[in-house]
Parts: C-alpha cells; structure tokens; sequence
C-alpha cells in the first residue's frame, strides 16, 4: 500500500508562499512524488478541473473565496477526495462546517512536519481504503449484473431452491417451462413432468442434506403431444459469502433439440425413404446416429418395409461409404452354396469348383457385407458366421489357411428372432452378436398419414416409366388406400401404384384402377385346425399335384389355402407345393389374412 501513496497527486491551496513552499519540502522529501501548490480559489478550482488529485490541503483563509467554499465547491463538482483544512483560529463553526462538506479532518496553526505528514499519510490510506471498497462495490455489481444476463440468457433452465425447497428464483428458460405446464399459482418443484420433478426433489433432497454436486441424470418423458424428451439435470449446492450454504441450484437442459439437425424441417426424403411421418423421423434420425458406429446392426421390421434401403443408408452414413457394400439373400440361396458365397472356396473343394472363388467377405473386405433375411440360414452357417464375428477371420472352403479382413455385419430379418431362439432355431450368441444395436422399421399402417405422399412418389416413376400422362390421384383412390391395412408394406404400395398406372388412361388415377382387396377388402379366411404334421418320412415324399390344374389362373389366397389344404397343414411341403420358400409362404398368409392353421 505504501508504494501506493507515494504516487498520490497531492494539491497545496495557501495564499503564504513560504508555507506553500515549506508543504512541498516536507512531502517531496518524505517521497511523496506528485505534489502541486497553488494560491487562490480559482487557481485551486481550475487545476482540480484538469487534474484528478487524490488529496487537497488548503488554508481555510484565503485571498476570496475559503478554504470551506473550495471544500463545498470539490463537492459539488461530484470530486470525493480526502480535504485537510489548516487553520490558525479553530473553532465550533468552522469544525461543524467542515463535517458537513465532508473534510477528512482539520489541523490548527502552526503546522510543523511531523503534524503534516502524519495526516496526509491517514487521509490517504483513508481514500485508498474507501476507493478499493468502491471498485469492489462496482466490480461485484457488475459481476452481478453479468451474471444475471448470464442466469436469464442462457437456454439452461435454472431453479434455486432454498433449505426449505421453496424456489427462490428462475431464469427466463425455467419459467417457460412452468408456463407449459398450465398449473397456476407460484411454482413448485411438483409441478413439472412426473418424471422430471420426481427426480429434481431427489436430487435437491440430497444437496440439502449431503452438500455436494448431484452428478447428471438423463430423464426421458412424455409429452401431451406423444413425443419423447430427453432432460439432461444437475444439482449442486448454492453458497453465499464466506461459502456459506444457502440452498440448491438445479440445471436442466432439453437435449431433444441439442442436435441442429433435429431442429431443422422436417424430412420426406432420406437415402430412398419417403415419409415424413414422426416414426419416419426417428428412423432417419436412428440411422444418422448408427452409421457412424461402427458395429453389426440387426434391422427388424414386416415384409416390404425398406429393409434393404435401410442397409443403403447405414452403409452411406458410415465411414465406409467409399468401400463396396455387398448383399447376400439368405432366403433364396441354399445352405451349400451360402458358405461357398460367404467365404469363398479354393480350386478342388468339391465337385464343380474348377477354380478359387473369394467369398463374399473378401469382395466386401473395408466395406459392408448385408445378409438379408438372415433368420433363414443353416445351424452350421450360424456358427460359421459368429466364428467370424468373434475372430474377424474366416478360412474358405477346401483351405487351411484362415483370412482376416475387415467387414461391418449387417443383418435383416422379418421374422421372430426372441421366439427363434426360445425354440432353438437360432443361435443365442449369434442373436445377441448381431444384434448389437437393432434398426425397427415401422410397418406402413402404422404411419397411414404417409400413403399420399409415397403413392405420389410412386406415380411420379411409373408415369416416366410407363410413358402416361396421370396427373393425379383422386381422392376416393387415396382414401381408399389409406384405409387399407397394407400387409405387404411399402412394396405392396409400389405394385398397386404401378398396376393401377397400367391400367389408367386418363389424366386421374381412379378408385377403379385399384385391386379389388382395396376397393372392398376381403374378411379374414380361417381354416379349420389342421391334423397332425406329418413325419419327415412322409416330407421327403415327392411333391403332391394340386387339385387345380390351372393355378395360374386362381388368386393368390386360393391356392395358399388349396396348397396347405393339400398337405394336411403342413407350411414346409406346402411351399414346396407352391415352389416358394416357406418364409415367403408366411408372409403371403399373413398378407391374405389366412389364419387358423
């Protein structure tokens, strides 16, 4: 503090010269650095007006106006610093005087160095003092002032909680949200979302009693308008001065709209996808987020849901996008042939292998391999393939020498994989291995708001294809097709739209140019329970005739139902019946509604 005062700027006012000069000797040889000496009034008022001094002693008599008018004139003038008055007749009046102007002190004639010293030191630890309390004072209310920008700015909502739990106060954010809540009165912790206030008292409960940071919590609720949120909360202790405990500060933050891209418009358009329906959203939004990772994905869903479009996008969002993406059907492909496929075989590993063929993996090696339909592969080529998932190598057919590469896994089926497993027709490890994150694909009637934009869409491409010139869909065709169920999905939607696009001549697609199950939808067909399956001795038989000769003319659901009539119920010989894969028969029953069997 010390080497403070000495660079104080000090101000002498007295008509005396000799005493003037006597002040400057005294101050400048104790080290006083600044001291300035003036004789009247206005030379005082003028140099006070151009300089900032830190200390004034003057004379109470002066040529003019006095020492007391020069104090009162500093005051007016808003100057606060320190004033010694000298005087040679001190007295009641002139000491009350002083008081009232605000004068540091007074000191009585004569004056000797000691005297003078002594009070400048004071006047000047007294300013020092009293101006570093004042920037203190402005610091901390600007601080205050920044902080309170800060607490009603930012997009956090922040409550603070006294010891009682009452809320002390909210920022702009926190009162929005009990704004939302529709609940009248002043606010209360109780008022928000079950979820959400069930959790802020836990955790301000815990502060209150422990005194230390509740670390985050992540709470999921819902809303009226049946979307999810996802509440980010914080609580930690509130402290004052002298870190005294004075209650709770609680930060909750809405990640559902952290993501820019989830606050952007809505899509209808995503790596082949179309639809903008919420579930459309959140698989788009799904496949964003899961295409970065890089891990085996299972993708669920019915028949016709885009299951291969939705391998196109993970593999297009990945890091791989530059690498080949290779798909297999499991489906159509027989248990030897899909070894072969996956892994490649060497010249001479069985009859017809004239030459080394690489597998699938080894084409798809630093890309992504895409088995489709995988709920229908062999026992052994389940355990083929979670030997890879588990080595990232694999040895081809008819050689010694395994290869590693590096292949992402994804895998589709329509099918049960839980109820596989329970009846052991799947591999558990296997299941749990590909299913390390699952992409569920909503079946179309379960975003029917979305039927007019993708039979547009539809239109659009079979006009070009077919060279037509429909403009549009009526609005009895579109009602008509949304109060379809559409068992076959999207696909299904796609070769209605084309049929009907063959069929149309005119500028307006019509409710006639739809098929007959969706202009008067059929009611479902039950059989009647079927006997008891039949042996393997007896599937091993040739295949039975139909009754029909001429199936190619019969519906579809007919001859399902003649071809599982025929067999006695049993779904393996009548899809042999029917020449299809049994999967495939499952599917077109569940298209037709046959159930019973």
């Amino acid at each position: 503090m010390d080497k403070d005062l000495y660079t104080a700027k000090i101000l002498i006012v007295d008509d005396e010269e000799s005493i003037r000069q006597t002040f400057e000797i005294f101050l400048t040889s104790a080290g006083y650095h600044h001291v300035k000496t003036v004789e009247t009034f206005d030379e005082a008022v003028e140099e006070l007006q151009n300089t900032p001094y830190d200390l004034i002693i003057s004379d109470i008599v002066l040529i003019g106006p006095c020492g007391t008018d020069l104090l009162r004139k500093t005051r007016e003038l808003g100057m606060m610093c320190p004033m010694v008055l000298i005087t040679g007749f001190p007295n009641l009046e002139s000491a009350a005087e002083a008081v009232r102007n605000r004068a540091f002190d007074y000191i009585s004639k004569p004056v000797n160095k000691e005297t003078l010293l002594r009070f400048t030191r004071q006047a000047l630890i007294h300013w020092y003092l009293e101006n570093k309390a004042g920037r203190l004072q402005r610091e901390n209310e600007k601080y205050r002032r920044y902080l309170e920008t800060i607490f009603q700015s930012v997009s956090d909502a922040i409550i603070t909680i006294d010891s009682k739990m009452q809320i002390v106060q909210l920022n702009e954010t926190a009162e929005q949200w009990f704004k939302e809540t529709g609940k009248d009165g002043p606010p209360a912790l109780n008022q928000l979302p079950t979820e959400v206030a069930f959790t802020c008292i836990r955790d301000a409960r815990k502060v209150l009693q422990d005194g230390i940071k509740v670390r985050k919590h992540l709470i999921e609720y819902h809303t009226s308008d049946d979307t999810t949120k996802l509440i980010s909360l914080n609580a930690s202790p509130l402290r004052g001065e002298d870190n005294e405990f004075q209650g709770v500060v609680i930060v909750a933050r809405d990640l559902s709209s952290d993501d820019p891209k989830e606050v952007r418009e809505i899509r209808d358009r995503f790596h082949g996808y179309v639809g903008a329906s919420s579930v459309m959203q959140e698989v788009y939004k799904m496949i964003e987020d899961i295409g970065k990772v890089d891990t085996a994905v299972l993708i669920t869903g019915e028949s016709g849901t885009g299951k291969e479009l939705a391998a196109e996008a993970l593999h297009a969002e990945s890091s791989r996008r530059d690498k080949p993406l290779i798909k297999i059907d499991c489906v159509s492909t027989t248990e030897t042939l899909l070894e072969s496929e996956l892994f490649g075989h060497s010249k001479g590993a069985f009859t017809g292998a004239d030459r080394d063929r690489p597998g699938r993996l080894i084409q798809a090696d630093g890309g992504t391999l895409f088995l489709d339909e995988i709920g229908d592969i062999s026992p052994r080529t389940q355990l083929l393939l979670l030997r890879f998932l588990q080595e990232k190598t694999f040895t081809p057919v008819g050689q010694d020498t395994p290869i590693q590469v590096d292949v992402r896994i994804i895998a589709a089926t329509n099918v049960d994989f839980q109820e596989m497993v329970s009846q052991g027709k799947f591999r558990e490890d296997l299941y749990y291995r590909l299913k390390v994150i699952e992409v569920k694909l909503p079946p179309l009637r379960e975003r029917i708001n979305g039927i007019p934009l993708l039979a547009t869409h539809f239109l659009t491409i079979f006009r070009k294809q077919l060279n037509k010139k429909i403009a549009t869909i009526s609005d009895q065709a579109l009602d008509c097709m949304s109060r379809y169920d559409w068992p076959g999905n999207v696909r299904e939607l796609r070769h209605v739209m084309e049929r009907a696009c063959v069929l149309c001549n005119g500028p307006v697609l019509l409710l006639k140019h739809l098929p007959e199950e969706l202009q008067q939808p059929s009611p479902k067909v039950i059989l009647p329970s079927a006997p008891p399956q039949l042996s393997k001795d007896t599937e091993d038989e040739e295949p039975i005739t139909l009754f029909s000769t001429n199936l190619e003319y019969q519906r579809e659901d007919e001859k399902i139902i003649d071809a599982i009539r025929k067999a006695n119920g049993n779904k393996v010989k009548a899809a042999k019946l029917l020449g299809i894969a049994r999967s495939t028969l499952y599917r077109q029953m569940q298209r037709y509604h046959i159930e019973g069997l």
